[in-house]
């Protein structure tokens, strides 16, 4: 190589220590996020899973969980729901604290269990945004968009055919 691929080569690495020492300048601090709470104190949020549509409110309490003005144990009867339902709590080591109220429309119970989930991990993230890392780590701020595949014409389902008859 020649002395002017050299130096042209040299000159080429310290402009680009210059721009990263200049970009990194022009960046500012990220500050941590700031607690969305209403006047009553409390954190809001939507969740969604399927076609179930959960708003949630969350505030300091004793623990219990309302869901459309029903307690969890009637509302949703099935252990395994109640469970997906309070994963975020136990995740964020909050099982307790918070009184839970949601309202949630649409879906069967699979559903909308899954749509409270989703909107309590995020009314936790808004009211303590130091959870957000556990949370997220644990899969539950990301919506689940599988839902249903539609009818196409033709079909005798989404998929499904109908019965070929060779006579």
């Amino acid at each position: 190589m020649s002395e002017t691929t050299e130096t042209t080569l040299e000159n080429l690495d310290t402009a680009i220590a210059g721009e990263d020492a200049a970009s990194a300048a022009v960046e500012t601090p990220v500050t941590p996020a700031e607690p969305q709470i209403d006047a009553q104190g409390r954190a809001y949020a939507t969740g969604k899973r399927k076609n179930a549509i959960a708003r949630v409110w969350i505030k300091p309490g004793s623990g219990t969980i309302t869901v459309n003005g029903k307690d969890e144990e009637r509302f949703f009867a099935r252990p395994v729901l109640r469970m997906i339902l309070r994963q975020p709590l136990v995740a964020a080591e909050r099982n307790g604290q918070f009184d839970v109220i949601a309202t949630v429309s649409g879906g069967g119970l699979s559903g909308q269990a899954g749509a409270v989930r989703h909107g309590l991990s995020k009314a936790l993230t808004y009211y303590e945004p130091g959870l957000r890392p556990v949370l997220k780590k644990g899969g539950f701020l990301t919506r689940d968009s599988r839902v249903v595949e539609r009818k196409k014409y033709g079909r005798a389902k989404a998929r499904r055919s109908f019965q070929f008859s060779k006579r």
